[in-house]
This record gives C-alpha cells, sequence and structure tokens, in this order.
C-alpha cells in the first residue's frame, strides 16, 4: 500500500512540475507565428475561400473555371502560410496586419496573372501590367521583411 501511495505523490509531483513548467514557458517561434496578425489575415482568406469552395462544389464540377481558381488561390495561399512557418525568429516581430494584407492582395494578383496566362501570352500589355502590378506587392513584402 506505502508503493502505491509512494507512486501516487510521485506522479503527482512530476504532473504538476511538468504543467507549472508548461505555464511559464516562453510561446514556441511557431506559436508566436500562428499567432500573429499577418498569419491570421492570411488565413482568414484561406478559410473564407474554403468555405466557397463548399459551396461551389455542390453546384459545379471539379472541371469548372471558378472552381480550379479558387482551389489555385487556397494553394497560393498555403504557401504563404508555410513561408510564414519558416520565417526566422527576428521576421516574426514584423508580422503586422499590413504585411498580412499585402499577402491577400498579392496572392489575388498571382491568380488574376494566372487566369490571364490561360488567354494571353507573356507579350500582351494586360499580362506585362499585371506582372509589374505583381512585383509592386513582392517589393512592398520584401521591403517590410527586410528592415
Amino acid at each position: 500500500m506505502e508503493k502505491i501511495i509512494n507512486a501516487f505523490i510521485l506522479t503527482t509531483f512530476c504532473f504538476c512540475f511538468a504543467f507549472s513548467q508548461k505555464e511559464s514557458r516562453k510561446p514556441s517561434q511557431d506559436e508566436a507565428i500562428k499567432s500573429s496578425p499577418a498569419y491570421a489575415e492570411v488565413l482568414l482568406r484561406k478559410v473564407e475561400l474554403e468555405a466557397e469552395l463548399e459551396d461551389l462544389l455542390m453546384a459545379y464540377t471539379e472541371n469548372h473555371p471558378k472552381i480550379q481558381q479558387t482551389k489555385y488561390e487556397v494553394s497560393k495561399l498555403n504557401q504563404e502560410l508555410e513561408k510564414f512557418r519558416a520565417f526566422e525568429p527576428n521576421k516574426i516581430q514584423k508580422m503586422s496586419l499590413s504585411l498580412g494584407k499585402l499577402v491577400v492582395r498579392k496572392v489575388q494578383i498571382e491568380v488574376d496573372l494566372w487566369l490571364l496566362l490561360q488567354k494571353y501570352t507573356e507579350e500582351e500589355e494586360i499580362v506585362k501590367r499585371t506582372r509589374k502590378k505583381l512585383t509592386v506587392f513582392e517589393n512592398a513584402i520584401k521591403e517590410i521583411l527586410n528592415n
């Protein structure tokens, strides 16, 4: 009986110690990234699109252009979220709401470009203008992250 009581006391002590360590530790890099305004903004857009995609799939087949476009945008947002998760610790503090909005808008322009390239060649003026617009957003994002 005494062994059971001692084992219970030891288990309780270990549990309490582990719990207190968990509560007092600093958030991990992954937790800091996922709780940032930029990550939340991109995730919000992704979730909105996924919900829209569910509605579209009720009415259209997988081959419908709107479904293809939405899936493409979701995949681009997933890529951006992966980039965020790979950030160095010194860039986490730069993950503002503005950065998230820039990334969301950049992805929308990438989707526009993708759609244009299905109809036009690289030499078309509308494609060139869209590429320039995309470059402006990419440069703004780099400026925020590299300052």
